[in-house]
This record gives C-alpha cells, sequence and structure tokens, in this order.
C-alpha cells in the first residue's frame, strides 16, 4: 500500500448541538484524529464530495438535510466511507432504517464516551485493513510495457522511455495495486494528493489520457485504462 501524507486518520463530524460537537471534537482530537466540522446537513454534502475522510460521525436530525439522506447519498455515489449514526431515536425501527440505508454502527443519545471512542477505532481499523491491497513492488510489466515505479520511469511498447512525475507513478500504482476494480475519486484524493488538497476530477481524467498515450497502441479504445462515469477509475489486464 501506498504511503499517505497524512497518517493521522480523518473524521468528519456532522452535529449541529454546538456543545456535544465541541466536546466531542476535543475527545477526537486527544485521541489523535484529525477533526472537519459540520453544523448542518448541506455542510457536510459539500465536505463528502470535496474529501476524503477515514470516518464520518454523523447526527440524525440535523438542520437542513437529516442524516439518513445523506447517508444515502453517499452510498449512491459509491462512497464506502464508514458511517457511525449518533441519535436521541433509539427503537428497533429507527436503528434498523439506519443501517438499511448504509450507515456501519449506530449509537444512541445518550452515550457512553468510552464506548464512543470504541467504536470510531474500530471503524477505521476494519476500513483501513479493507483497504489495504497486496503492493506490486517496484518494476511492473503489463502487455509490453514496463513500470519502475521506484526510478519513476517507465518502458512503453514502442521502447520509448516516459519520465514519470510523482503524482503519477503514485496513481498507476494505486491503480495496478487494483486491478480490475474501480478506485474512486476520493480514495485517488487519499492516496494520491493527501487530505485536503482537491484536484478536480478533470485533473484526474487528463492523468488517465496521459497513461492511454503512454501505453496504449489505440488510446481512443483502451484496454487498460478506462474512466467509469460517476463512480471513479478502473485498470483492467
Amino acid at each position: 500500500m501506498l504511503n499517505m501524507n497524512n497518517d493521522q486518520p480523518n473524521i468528519l463530524l456532522v452535529e449541529d448541538e454546538q456543545n456535544l460537537h465541541e466536546a466531542l471534537k476535543l475527545n477526537l482530537e486527544l485521541e489523535g484524529y484529525e477533526v472537519t466540522s459540520a453544523y448542518d446537513g448541506s455542510e457536510a454534502l459539500r465536505k463528502i464530495e470535496s474529501a476524503y475522510f477515514d470516518l464520518i460521525i454523523m447526527d440524525i436530525m440535523l438542520p437542513d438535510v437529516d442524516g439518513i439522506s445523506i447517508t444515502e447519498n453517499v452510498r449512491v455515489h459509491n462512497n464506502e466511507v464508514p458511517i457511525l449514526i449518533l441519535s436521541a431515536k433509539n427503537s428497533a425501527s429507527d436503528r434498523i432504517l439506519g443501517l438499511k440505508k448504509g450507515a456501519d454502527d449506530y449509537l444512541t443519545k445518550p452515550f457512553n464516551l468510552e464506548e464512543l471512542l470504541l467504536r470510531v477505532a474500530k471503524l477505521i481499523t476494519k476500513n483501513k485493513k479493507i483497504q489495504v491491497k497486496e503492493s506490486v513492488g517496484d518494476i511492473y510489466h503489463f502487455g509490453d510495457n514496463k513500470i519502475d515505479f521506484k526510478s519513476l520511469e517507465a518502458i512503453n511498447f514502442n521502447g520509448t522511455t516516459i519520465g514519470l512525475s510523482k503524482k503519477e507513478a503514485m496513481l498507476l500504482k494505486l491503480l495496478v495495486e487494483n486491478k480490475n476494480e474501480v478506485v474512486t475519486r476520493e480514495k485517488i484524493l487519499q492516496v494520491v494528493w493527501g487530505y485536503n488538497v482537491y484536484p478536480t476530477t478533470r485533473t484526474i481524467d487528463n492523468f488517465i489520457l496521459s497513461f492511454r498515450k503512454y501505453f496504449e497502441s489505440d488510446s481512443r479504445n483502451p484496454r487498460y485504462f478506462h474512466s467509469v462515469r460517476g463512480m471513479g477509475y478502473k485498470y483492467t489486464e
């Protein structure tokens, strides 16, 4: 797995009650997490679109857009970030609805702080284990192409030597390590650009176009590098 630019897990905290929000933020930061705040549903959706998070902690009753609707929106866009719902609603039907809509865990208010922190740690650890792929090593061959990730060089099917930028090499390695699977924009943000630096989708598209020019014998009908509309990017072999 590639090293991230920031090893501190990043949590989006979505809670409109000021005192509870500040108390949770402080305790999470004391545990070593980086916390991004949102106080209503619209703000939460904007931040989810523009950054990668290791976990979302979210109240259900929010101004603008409620927590269940946000959870649905996140899952519709194929974002698999873990979601822990906090709610004053404690009936079985409320918990079932939250989990059905895509939440990973559901904690009712009032809750025990130590229990919350344990659940947070478990969700983040589980998510990282799921994401870890076997490394492809320093040299990778596909078709008549060869990539040397260490020297940042590639030799393509024509025998042309290509110098790679660090970000090109990181994106190539990420795609190759997830061969035949769609890699979401959020995952690319996390691994290649680091937290809180947001390239546009067009920027990533341009990288994919470059890879096609480098490595595809017919760049208009790519065999290896694909954009999957509304989902992300994929390397196939």
